[in-house]
């Protein structure tokens, strides 16, 4: 179990391309074929003054890769608005001249394609699509449309959701691994990308990604599916694992753990989760495939609740960021890998430098120093904890004083309103250390303290890693602090992770040279 099986899926790589005129429709599919795609999706639709014979005929005679024709009428939720005839005449033309994929929407598809199939001598293949944009269907009515959509004789079918909640997603998962003919199945929109990522494993027939330059909510990029993801190696025994966080765009912990399971040869994925409701999430994503996550902002506090148990360390912390099921029993158990991995890291930053404020070589530098911590979230309390363990003098900062109040209690420092630390003047020595989100792409001109301030502290923390030198580090490096990237925090607590992901040790140099230079 967890061994790379090396044997390729089916599902490709699609790239949909709506460019406005024809000279940037073949320079996109070139673009997408140097990219990784295995197939460009071309929405007519989106052609200024669209001539089909002219213009399908130089698209589909100079194409590098396989197309597949989408010609979507406003009533569908694309630009066409003119008539229905010529529209469905474009697409027949299109199959006359050689595209591999022509779409037929589930509306007109019935009085088409049985028309089609008695003189159907090419080598196009149909596909039938329904795009709803009404809430997600039952599990019970979507299988009443796919039996709809299969009866009109379609080669694929695709049917297109938008979620409101990332629970609905199974649904899709469900058809996808049920479905009696090829199926692309997905959600738009950025609670839908997982579905995206996961369609390999659920057998989907065609997954879809932007191009280098032109993102899209939603869809993760060709590039990464190819390079970080590399989901044609995907398949049914894979399995899940995944950052539960809201928002997820700023996570980097892909990059870092798909290379990663692929160096040890673990059949692993790291995905994106947008998560709404924690309850919701862990009741639907229960099977032993879901197998551990990463728990980001704002829920490494409340996640404590659904672990069936829950390390000692984490206990009293009172946070978790990991989450593994157990494979015995299936029970979710709560670990915190922050702690030791922010503390390890202000630590050995300040033993680089011969700091070691009048301590042992062997004891800690930050014993009887005035640690400064802005938040008292679940990395604020992290970084509370292993403060305090190490002998440190916490004064905690927090927007929410009774939350602050509570940490100081639990590790017997002192709280501020947060409004003071702006102006807080700490003792010599001190260390800052920053647990909001405050910096935090894109907001990255937004710092806890001021500028004034930073020179009376010796060494500055972030937690934030996206940007990596956030504009507190580099006011702090300006007035002569030392400074320690909330990437090296990442790095350790990414570590500590991939351990209890996979039960095997990480190659911690090779994760080290991923987060030089990539992050």
């Amino acid at each position: 179990m967890g061994v790379v099986n090396i044997t390729k899926n089916t599902t490709m790589i699609c790239a949909p391309l709506m460019a406005q005129s024809v000279e940037q429709v073949l320079s996109n599919m070139y673009q997408a074929k140097a990219e990784g795609a295995d197939v460009a999706e071309i929405r007519l639709d989106c052609i200024n003054n669209f001539q089909p014979g002219k213009d399908l005929e130089i698209i589909l005679t100079k194409k590098p890769l396989p197309v597949l024709i989408v010609y979507r009428p406003k009533w569908a939720g694309g630009l066409y608005e003119g008539d229905e005839h010529k529209r469905l005449e474009a697409l027949h033309l299109a199959e006359d001249l050689g595209a591999d994929y022509v779409d037929f929407e589930l509306k007109v598809a019935s009085n088409i394609l049985g028309k089609q199939y008695s003189s159907h001598q090419s080598g196009t293949r149909f596909i039938v699509s329904c795009n709803l944009d009404c809430e997600t269907p039952s599990e019970e009515d979507l299988g009443y449309l796919v039996s709809r959509m299969q009866a009109t004789g379609a080669d694929i079918i695709k049917l297109v959701v938008s979620v409101n909640d990332i629970t609905e997603i199974a649904r899709i998962f469900q058809l996808l691994s049920h479905c009696e003919v090829p199926i692309i199945a997905y959600s738009v929109g950025e609670r839908g990308l997982v579905s995206q990522l996961l369609s390999p494993k659920f057998n989907g027939a065609l997954v879809y990604g932007s191009l280098k330059g032109t993102p899209v909510l939603g869809l993760p990029t060709v590039e990464s599916l190819r390079q970080t993801y590399k989901v044609e190696h995907m398949n049914a025994d894979t399995k899940v694992f995944g950052l539960i966080s809201k928002p997820v765009g700023h996570s980097k912990g892909p990059i870092l753990h798909n290379p990663t399971f692929r160096h040890v040869n673990y059949n692993g994925i790291y995905v994106p989760m947008f998560v709404d409701d924690l309850k919701k999430f862990f009741s639907t994503y229960s099977s032993p495939d879901f197998a551990g996550f990463s728990v980001g902002f704002p829920y490494k506090e409340a996640v404590i609740k659904f672990c069936d148990e829950v390390h000692p360390l984490a206990q009293a912390i009172a946070a978790v960021n990991t989450i593994i099921r157990r494979p015995s029993d299936g029970k979710l158990i709560g670990y915190n890998t922050d702690c030791e991995a922010s503390i390890t890291a202000i630590e050995d930053a300040i033993k680089e430098r011969g700091y070691q404020n009048g301590t042992a070589s062997f004891g800690s530098p930050l014993a009887g120093r005035m640690f400064v911590l802005a938040g008292a979230g679940g990395a604020g309390r992290a970084l509370a904890f292993g403060a305090k363990s190490r002998g440190a003098r916490v004064v905690i900062f927090d927007i929410d004083f009774e939350r602050a109040k509570s940490l100081a209690s639990d590790v017997m420092g002192a709280a501020r309103p947060f409004e003071d630390i702006l102006n807080f003047q700490p003792e010599k020595g001190a260390i800052l250390a920053n647990a909001t989100p405050l910096g935090m792409h894109p907001n990255t001109d937004r710092v806890p303290v001021s500028e004034e301030t930073l020179r009376d502290y010796q060494l500055v923390f972030d937690a934030v890693y996206t940007p990596r030198k956030t504009r507190l580090l580099k006011d702090a490096e300006a007035a002569g602090a030392i400074i320690v990237s909330g990437v090296e925090m990442f790095l350790r607590q990414a570590i500590g992770q991939f351990n209890l992901f996979t039960g095997k040790e990480a190659p911690k140099e090779f994760m080290r040279e991923i987060v030089l230079a990539k992050f």
